[in-house]
């Protein structure tokens, strides 16, 4: 029958049945499509191939069975299946060269699109205008405004925030019977739309951290304590003060915080490594294979704190080393359960105590303690205001987040001594409400 998707694949129908009217048909249909699917002008090669197939298909068929049999063969193309760059004739092996526009154009569009350039982009790259940073941004610029941008949002989401993990996830019903797939949609949704909102309206990247709004429906609404919310769709939700500080950022989203979590308790381990290889661009090493199971009470087998048993799991130094950076940066998030909600009891209704030294490596790999500058802070949302403002210059708005986490991507490279670390670090700090502990100096330095 007539569908959307047969009038695409049909641009032309045969005026006759004779072999010319649908040779020629067959020819437009084909370089048309082939086009489209190789991301390139085709070369004499490529619609030769694809019309012997036809010609295979329309022998023993119709018209239309000769199309198919050519469309079956151009979707096992390696043109079609891998995006090949090919490297310059006679280069040497590791040379730097600038890409061709239509390699920029295939990067470009899966990026943005997860999907090929469509006529505009490749009619630009055909005629080797975006070499031009002008051209190229403008086009940068209508694919983002595109629907299909969206799936930029979903693939970048899913990868860097593990939203891909939420569809794992399996909240012990026990102890956590609100939990239902309606809530698990719900979260995914609310950390899409966050994301694709910073994107859209190209605010500065810092309100990933802290941001005065949210996306909830009824459900996620009831969930986060958030009132005067009702129905099933998802709008755009202004946050009051202190609301904003528990669910203004990703650190509040219900995605993040049950991903890095066990099926029955939070784990300040997988969210503070969440932290150190996500935003701080400083992942640990892997663990030891002998590492002891954390403790599951305290040291004279009383209720504990999770805060507590760390303690007693880090005093191997095996474990601390690597340990010290990165449960203060779990612990921060300690007020949020499992799935997600707020408290201020964890286990036993003990009182959390969400404050920590925040540890920047200068080594990550070999997590060598004694070279950390150590932040000290009271709460989440004075680490989350660290997080924001570390690296940033006076007035000005980084747009990159390489640029908003200037220490640990640069420190990975140049490799400086610990007082220049130290001395980098002050200079670029400018809130008052926090101290800066170098150990190396051994010095307590004030922010002013």
């Amino acid at each position: 029958g007539d569908t959307p998707s047969r009038r695409a694949i049909f641009s032309c129908q045969p005026a006759t049945n004779s072999n010319s009217d649908e040779e020629r048909c067959a020819q437009e249909i084909l370089s048309g499509l082939a086009r489209r699917a190789y991301r390139r002008p085709l070369e004499e090669f490529d619609l030769s191939t694809l019309m012997n197939f036809y010609r295979m298909g329309r022998s023993d068929g119709s018209f239309d069975a000769g199309i198919q049999l050519a469309l079956e063969r151009l979707l096992i193309s390696p043109d079609f299946l891998f995006r090949v760059e090919r490297d310059p004739i006679d280069s040497d092996p590791g040379t730097i060269y600038a890409l061709t526009d239509l390699e920029i154009a295939s990067r470009l569009s899966y990026f943005l699109w997860s999907s090929g350039p469509d006529d505009e982009l490749l009619v630009l790259a055909e005629r080797s205008r975006l070499n031009d940073p002008e051209i190229l941004e403008q086009q940068v610029m209508r694919m983002l405004a595109d629907p299909r941008a969206t799936a930029l949002v979903q693939n970048f989401a899913g990868q860097w925030l593990y939203l891909r993990n939420l569809r794992g996830a399996v909240p012990d019903p026990l102890v956590f019977p609100e939990f239902d797939e309606n809530l698990r949609e719900a979260f995914a949704k609310e950390t899409e739309m966050f994301v694709e909102s910073l994107l859209r309206e190209d605010t500065s990247v810092l309100d990933l951290l802290g941001a005065d709004y949210t996306f909830v429906n009824e459900r996620l609404a009831r969930h986060y304590g958030i009132e005067g919310i009702y129905g099933s769709h998802f709008r755009r939700v202004s946050l009051a003060p202190d609301m904003a500080e528990r669910r203004g950022g990703i650190f509040g989203h219900g995605s993040l915080l049950t991903v890095t979590s066990y099926p029955n308790r939070t784990s300040p381990v997988l969210r503070g490594k969440w932290v150190l290889t996500n935003i701080l661009g400083t992942p640990p090493p892997a663990p030891p294979a002998d590492i002891p199971d954390l403790p599951d009470r305290g040291e004279n087998g009383e209720a504990a704190t999770v805060r507590d048993r760390l303690a007693r799991h880090r005093e191997s130094p095996a474990c601390s080393v690597c340990h010290a950076p990165m449960d203060p940066l779990g612990l921060a998030l300690e007020n949020y359960n499992a799935v997600g909600q707020w408290r201020t009891t964890g286990e036993a209704e003990l009182p959390i105590d969400s404050s920590g030294n925040l540890l920047i490596p200068r080594d990550a790999v070999n997590c060598v303690i004694n070279t950390y500058p150590l932040i000290k802070y009271a709460s989440l949302i004075e680490l989350t205001k660290y997080l924001e403002r570390i690296n940033q210059p006076k007035n000005i708005q980084p747009g990159i987040m390489s640029v908003l986490f200037y220490i640990s991507p640069n420190l990975k490279t140049r490799r400086p001594g610990i007082h220049r670390v130290c001395r980098e670090l002050i200079e670029k700090f400018h809130l008052s409400e926090f101290e800066i502990i170098c150990p190396s100096c051994h010095t307590i330095i004030e922010s002013n």
